[in-house]
């Protein structure tokens, strides 16, 4: 709590007048991009498996929850302490497996649906919705996959994962109709539904979306620079090369390095 107290300490002295100009210019809104750049910064550092790196951006993404809570000081709203406690209070609130008299082991799948239900029972708006917890500006592979886990928490779910291949060769017959009607909406309305499909099974899969097509997208990167320094070695330019050609030297990628 030591380093803690005095992080929070050196957060005041930066926002004070004798402080950092930049430090003191800044709102919780123009802190939101180097927040979320942060976030992604300490999933990179996890998908390295670079635990000193890991510690430092944690130390970064910290720094920005103490810099917003300094702010809502300034402003009267509330303190770091106001954000732990209520972060306190929710966890022993939503782990009653635990924290609660009747205290049992239960299995992680077990924890998440109470959670959901703990906090649609508990909540303090009489306007409660389920899905309203999830921010409007999630990326939408991400935002598909935390839809359905949630409602899949009330049992609003598929069965199998092949119950779902069905579903998902019915969204595909229709955009293809979609696609003949030439009617844009329409197309896009029913490519969200497939991509929307091809997400529920790769949850029922216990594949992450995100993770496998970001591994797709690394590969087909490595593949097409490959592709790039073939046709060089070949002496020729990329823009000049029709399809045929460009699929052959893909071909040759792909052989190379899978």
């Amino acid at each position: 709590m030591v380093e803690f107290d005095r992080l929070v300490e050196i957060m005041r002295v930066l926002r004070s007048p004798e402080g950092c100009p930049w430090d003191i210019k800044q709102t919780h809104k123009s802190l939101k991009p180097y927040l979320i750049e942060e976030a992604y910064e300490v999933i990179d550092a996890i998908d390295k498996g670079d635990s000193q790196k890991l510690k430092e951006e944690l130390g970064d993404l910290l720094l920005h929850i103490v810099f917003h809570a300094q702010i809502a000081t300034e402003e009267g709203e509330f303190s770091i302490e106001d954000v732990s406690e209520s972060i306190s209070e929710k966890l022993i609130q939503r782990h009653p497996h635990v924290f609660g008299e009747d205290a049992k082991r239960i299995s992680a799948e077990e924890v998440l649906a109470n959670w959901e239900h703990i906090k649609a029972t508990t909540s303090n708006d009489d306007n409660y919705y389920v899905l309203d917890g999830l921010p409007l500006s999630m990326p939408a592979l991400l935002k598909a996959y935390r839809i359905q886990e949630k409602v899949a928490r009330f049992g609003f779910d598929w069965s199998n994962a092949v119950d779902i291949l069905g579903k998902f060769e019915e969204e595909k017959s229709e955009l293809e109709e979609a696609i003949q009607s030439g009617d844009t909406k329409r197309i896009e309305d029913e490519l969200g539904d497939l991509l929307f499909s091809v997400v529920n099974l790769s949850r029922h899969l216990k594949v992450v979306p995100d993770a496998a097509l970001n591994s797709t997208c690394d590969k087909f990167r490595n593949r097409f620079k490959l592709m790039e320094d073939m046709i060089r070695t070949d002496g020729r330019e990329l823009g000049e090369l029709g399809i045929k050609q460009l699929d052959e030297y893909w071909e040759k990628a792909k052989n190379k390095i899978g």
